[in-house]
C-alpha cells in the first residue's frame, strides 16, 4: 500500500492533515493506497500559489497557450496506456473503457487548441462621432473544480483544459476514490509547458470542498456528481458570489417504437445500460417499449444478450464487458435497490444477485439485472441506481412514452429508436431533456458542441465543453473609445445619444 500525494506547484506534495482515505482496487477489494485529505489551510495555500501564477499566464498570448494544449495532446497519446491502467486499477473499468474515458477528455483539449479564435471579441467602428465600441473576453482568475469518480480523466479535462487555455489558473479536487489518473494528467500538462502553479490538484473530502466553495479568491466552481450534492454546491458557491455550473444525477430513458429495429435497439441497450457497470450519468437505465408486442419482443432479445455478458477484472482482457462497481457501499446500495424492486412488484427477468467471480469474491462485482413491468412509483425507477440494472417501463402509446420521460425529475439524456422521421422529429422537439439521441443510445455530444442536462440534472446557465466552456471561463469587458479630432473646448454635462 502506497501513500499518495497532492500535486501542488508542479510537484507531488505530502499531505499534512494526518487524515487519510483508502483507495481500493475494486476488483479485489484490497486497499492499494492511502490518500491524504487536505485541510482548509492546505487548500488556501494551493489557491494562493495559483493566484500568484495566474496574471503572467493571462498576459501570455492565446496562441502560445494553445500550443501548450497541442503538446499536451501528444503527451496524452504517448502515455495513454499508463493513464488507462491507473484509471482501471482504481475505478475498475475495463482498459478499452478507460481509454475511452481519456480520449473523450482529449477531444476537449483538441477543441481548446482553437481558443485564439474563440476568445476574439466584437468590434463596431463609428458607433457615434469618432466613437468605436469593442469587447474583450478576459479570464476570471482562479477557477475551481470538483470531479466525480466515474470519469476520473474525462471530467477533469472537461473542466481544467478550457479554463486554463482561457488564461485562468485552476484548483481541482478530484474524487478521493480514484485520483491517480488526474494527477498524472496534471504532471503531463506541466511537461507540455504549463507554468508551475497554474494547475493544482488537492485531494480531500467535505473540508476541502467547503474551503474551495467559500474561498474569496476562487472565481468559479464546476461540479459533477449526484443531484443533492450539486444543489448544495450550487447554492453555497453562488451565495459566495461565484460563477457556478453543477451537473447532477440522471434517469435516462430510451423509447423503443414498434417500427424500430429491435436487434439494433437491444444491442444499444446492452452497451448503454451495462457499460462501465452502469456507472455513467448518461447510461440508459430505463427502456420504454411502446406496445405490449414491442415490449415482449424486446425482452426476448435482451435476456440472452444480458445473460451472455462477461463480467470480470480489467486484467482479464479486452473481451470483458464490464468490471466491478467502485466501492463496497455502491455494491450494497445497488443490491438493496434490486431487493426493493422485487418487493415492490417488478418482475426480475435476469437476476444477478448471486453473481460471484471465482478468485475475486472480495471484489465489488455486481451481476447484470433486467427488470420488466416497472412502474414509475417504484424506487428502482425514482432513484438513480448507478449500477448494472436496466428497468423496463411499458407504455401503451407514443404519447404515454413521451410523458414518462418528460415527467421524470431528471433531464440529462434520452434516446428514441424508430424508423419514422416524423416520430423522431416530434420527440426531439418536445422532450424536455438536454441531450437527445435518435437511434443513438448515449447522445454525448462531441467536444465542439456543449454537454448539459435540464431539470434536476443541471444547475447553472452554461454547459460543459464546446463554446459554452469559453463563455463560462471568461467574462466580457466592453470598451467605448473616442478619439476626437481637433480641439474640443468646454465640458459636456448631459448624457448624449449616439447620433
Amino acid at each position: 500500500m502506497t501513500e499518495m500525494h497532492h500535486f501542488i506547484n508542479g510537484a507531488l506534495t505530502k499531505g499534512t492533515s494526518g487524515r487519510f482515505s483508502n483507495v481500493y482496487n475494486p476488483a479485489t477489494g484490497e486497499v492499494q493506497g492511502k490518500l491524504p485529505l487536505a485541510t482548509s489551510e492546505e487548500l488556501d495555500q494551493a489557491v494562493q500559489i495559483a493566484k500568484a501564477a495566474q496574471p503572467a499566464w493571462a498576459a501570455t498570448n492565446p496562441q502560445k497557450r494553445a500550443r501548450v494544449m497541442m503538446k499536451f495532446v501528444d503527451l496524452m497519446h504517448r502515455d495513454m496506456d499508463k493513464i488507462a491502467e491507473a484509471l482501471s486499477r482504481e475505478h475498475g473499468k475495463t482498459i478499452p473503457d478507460a481509454k475511452g474515458d481519456v480520449i473523450r477528455g482529449l477531444e476537449c483539449v483538441e477543441f481548446c487548441i482553437g481558443a485564439p479564435h474563440l476568445l476574439k471579441g466584437e468590434y463596431t467602428d463609428s458607433a457615434g462621432p469618432g466613437i468605436d465600441l469593442y469587447s474583450m473576453r478576459q479570464p476570471l482568475g482562479v477557477c475551481g473544480g470538483i470531479t466525480p469518480f466515474n470519469f476520473p480523466a474525462m471530467m477533469p479535462l472537461w473542466m481544467f483544459a478550457p479554463a486554463i487555455v482561457c488564461g485562468n489558473a485552476f484548483v481541482l479536487k478530484p474524487s478521493e476514490r480514484d485520483p491517480s489518473a488526474t494527477i498524472m494528467l496534471a504532471a503531463l500538462l506541466e511537461e507540455a509547458g504549463l507554468p508551475k502553479g497554474l494547475l493544482q490538484v488537492v485531494n480531500g473530502d467535505k473540508v476541502a470542498v467547503d474551503a474551495l466553495l467559500d474561498h474569496p479568491d476562487v472565481a468559479s466552481i464546476g461540479f459533477v456528481g449526484s443531484t443533492p450534492i450539486a444543489e448544495y454546491i450550487y447554492q453555497r458557491a453562488a451565495a459566495a458570489g461565484k460563477r457556478v455550473q453543477c451537473f447532477g444525477g440522471a434517469k435516462n430513458h430510451m423509447i423503443i417504437m414498434p417500427d424500430a429495429d429491435l436487434d439494433q435497439a437491444a444491442d444499444a441497450l446492452i452497451g448503454a445500460g451495462f457499460g462501465a457497470a452502469g456507472e455513467r450519468c448518461m447510461a440508459i437505465s430505463v427502456a420504454v417499449p411502446v406496445g405490449e408486442e414491442t415490449a415482449d419482443k424486446l425482452i426476448e432479445k435482451l435476456i440472452p444478450r444480458i445473460e451472455a455478458l462477461k463480467v470480470g477484472p480489467y486484467t482479464a482482457g479486452d473481451d470483458v464487458d464490464f468490471g466491478p462497481v467502485v466501492s463496497a457501499d455502491a455494491k450494497k446500495r445497488i443490491l438493496d435497490l434490486v431487493e426493493t424492486g422485487v418487493a415492490q412488484g417488478a418482475e426480475l427477468v435476469v437476476d444477478g444477485r448471486n453473481f460471484s467471480l471465482q478468485g475475486y469474491e472480495d471484489g465489488f462485482f455486481v451481476g447484470p439485472h433486467l427488470f420488466d413491468r416497472v412502474t414509475t412509483d417504484m424506487d428502482i425507477y425514482t432513484q438513480e441506481i448507478f449500477g448494472p440494472v436496466l428497468s423496463t417501463v411499458r407504455a401503451a402509446t407514443y404519447e404515454e412514452a413521451l410523458k414518462i420521460a418528460m415527467d421524470n425529475e431528471y433531464g440529462n439524456g434520452t434516446a428514441i429508436y424508430t424508423r419514422d422521421g416524423d416520430t423522431a422529429r416530434d420527440y426531439v422537439a418536445r422532450v424536455n431533456v438536454g441531450m437527445v439521441g435518435v437511434n443513438v443510445p448515449i447522445p454525448v455530444p462531441l467536444a465542439y458542441h456543449t454537454f448539459g442536462g435540464w431539470k434536476k440534472s443541471a444547475f447553472g446557465d452554461l454547459n460543459q465543453h464546446g463554446p459554452d466552456s469559453i463563455k463560462f471561463y471568461t467574462r466580457t469587458k466592453t470598451v467605448t473609445a473616442r478619439w476626437p479630432s481637433g480641439i474640443k473646448e468646454g465640458g459636456e454635462f448631459n448624457f448624449k445619444s449616439m447620433d
